[in-house]
């Protein structure tokens, strides 16, 4: 059984729609986004699926910590934040909710996903339409899809004990 495939494109793509040629040729029940410069830690996978298996309709995101670009030392990130973004469209940091922080270890909604890392039901990701095909470049997928995940019945949580350096 062959586990990896390589998905070419016949001209160059962008972001966005080699990532929909991808999700159109995956055959698993969860797709997972990541940018080649991620570097998944260890038991990464099982926390961000778990939700999911839970409720179809939800999307997880890992905790991205940090990878030093000049020693690539490897870095916890804060206890977490919640995504939101100003008028300008530039993403911002939400202080975690009391009920949040009693529970430490557990998901917790969030409105924004930081960026293209996360996890989703490949029914899910259909049923919203998947990707924008008109974007052309990284940068706005994840208001994109974070609005069509809220406005069309699912939740986004972001999942402390699932971290990917980046």
């Amino acid at each position: 059984m062959q586990k990896v495939r390589v998905i070419r494109a016949p001209k160059r793509e962008g972001l966005i729609r080699a990532r929909l040629l991808g999700a159109q040729a995956a055959t698993g029940s969860v797709l997972i986004f990541l940018d080649s410069h991620s570097e998944p830690n260890v038991n990464w996978l099982p926390p961000l699926l778990e939700p999911i298996a839970e409720n179809y309709r939800t999307t997880t995101c890992p905790f991205i910590d940090i990878i030093d670009y000049e020693t690539f030392e490897y870095r916890a990130q804060d206890e977490g934040a919640r995504g939101a973004f100003d008028w300008e469209l530039y993403y911002k940091r939400l202080p975690l909710l009391p009920a949040d922080i009693k529970n430490p270890t557990e998901p917790f909604k969030s409105p924004v996903m930081a960026g293209g890392l996360f996890a989703i039901s490949r029914k899910f990701f259909w049923e919203l339409g998947g990707y924008d095909e008109g974007l052309d470049v990284w940068g706005g997928e994840q208001y994109e899809l974070s609005f069509k995940i809220w406005q069309c019945g699912g939740m986004m949580v972001d999942v402390p004990c699932s971290r990917i350096g980046q």
